[in-house]
């Protein structure tokens, strides 16, 4: 029998209770053994549920039981899931964990920790849900060179674009409705503003150069500003609208930053909807591989939770490469006003054929789009570098820029 913890009983740390209990036949059958949770870690009483007699309040009960081999963390947040990460890995035990913004703040000192006690780290869930990218990442895709990732890695964000085009509403609508379907939190700034999928592009970037960036060196935007006469504009273009978090391997470094996007109909991300998440990741020598699935929930990011658990006893997480993520250093992470891209850029004005001129006299070729609304005009721009676009539309040289949005390569 494996005993395990979970600190945190909420929803994904109750999903993990459920998980094991449901397939407990399954887990036996793969491992030749049983999980039993003898401890959770919750401030909160659980009287009705049949978990109740397990429930402490001191980590310490958990540290110091040597029959605990496995800690699953649960919690969120940086403190104090780190204090308790660092306390179960001096007490010999491995840890697994579905906190993204853990492991991106902080995961080179985990892993540097884990190594020098004996024991392991895993974190499957903390990026996708229940979508085994990461093992995948890191065992098959090991030998290939990883040199692009894009990735729709937020649930609430997609359901609410997905809701914005297919069902015509305003983005101030969307929210409400994902508020009350329970995707989005009361305050959603974590979704909207695309810092949930800076932290997990943070992961797959370290995953894929064993440099872990810092949260300052990657740009990430809002997608609140996003109406519905962009999403109208995406769709007369051969586009969607979609929060993309990407990464870029450089040749001498990287460059990695989350902001809304307009996906080609040709890319396989354009056409994730509702909750769903898609990772495309492009290797040198096998080219695009793609990530599908639920992104979030109990049962699918406590099901990854399980699966690294089931890595650890039968052995499998010990034949795993070892992650020696380092910190980034100097220039390596190139910064975002030095990228290049191709824009959708919306002008207010009244005299379309003034705005047109403009364009091609700052930016060169651009494709003018049809069917813009009255009053406006749209274009779609070669690639430029985001410092020179930035200062055209704030210098005022294009007149009243009233969008302007990437577009994915």
């Amino acid at each position: 029998m494996t005993n395990i913890a979970i600190l945190g009983f909420g929803v994904v740390g109750s999903g993990i209770a459920r998980v094991i209990e449901t397939n407990e036949a399954e887990i036996r059958r793969l491992t030749s053994d049983t999980i039993n949770v003898k401890y959770i870690l919750d401030k909160r009483e659980f009287p009705e549920s049949p978990y109740k007699d397990r429930v402490v309040k001191d980590i310490s009960v958990i540290i110091s039981d040597p029959e605990v081999s496995i800690v699953c963390e649960a919690m969120g947040g940086v403190h104090p899931a780190y204090e308790f990460t660092m306390a179960a890995f001096m007490a010999g035990k491995s840890v697994i964990t579905s906190n993204k913004e853990l492991v991106a703040n902080c995961g080179v000192e985990l892993m540097h920790a884990a190594r020098k006690h004996g024991v392991i780290y895993l974190f499957e869930a903390s990026v996708g849900g229940g979508i085994p990218e990461i093992r995948s990442m890191r065992t098959s895709l090991a030998m290939d060179r990883m040199e692009k990732i894009d990735g729709i890695m937020n649930g609430t964000t997609n359901y609410i674009l997905t809701r914005m085009k297919n069902g015509g509403v305003s983005f101030e609508e969307a929210l409400k409705e994902a508020q009350s379907l329970g995707y989005a939190e009361a305050n959603p700034s974590a979704d909207v503003d695309g810092i949930d999928a800076q932290r997990k592009i943070m992961i797959l970037s370290a995953i894929a150069t064993n440099k872990l960036a810092e949260e300052a060196q990657v740009y990430a935007e809002t997608m609140t500003k996003i109406s519905s006469m962009d999403v109208d504009a995406a769709s007369r273009s051969g586009h969607s609208v979609k929060l993309v978090g990407s990464f870029r391997k450089l040749e001498d470094g990287m460059t990695l930053y989350v902001c809304p996007r307009f996906v080609p109909l040709s890319d396989p991300l354009a056409h994730i909807e509702d909750v769903f998440n898609g990772i495309k990741v492009t290797c040198a020598m096998t080219g695009d591989v793609m990530y599908y699935g639920r992104g979030a929930g109990s049962y699918p990011t406590a099901a990854a939770m399980v699966s690294d658990i089931t890595a650890i006893m039968t052995g499998c997480a010990k034949g795993e490469l070892i992650m020696r993520w380092r910190h980034t250093e100097g220039e390596y992470v190139v910064p975002f006003e030095e990228n290049s891209f191709s824009y959708y850029v919306r002008i207010k004005t009244d005299s379309v054929s003034d705005t047109d001129e403009k364009i091609h006299l700052v930016l060169g070729d651009a494709k003018k789009l049809e069917g813009a609304p009255l009053g406006y005009a749209e274009y779609i721009t070669a690639e430029i570098c985001e410092k020179d676009m930035r200062s055209a539309v704030d210098g005022g040289t294009l007149g009243e820029v009233e969008s302007l949005i990437r577009v994915l390569d």
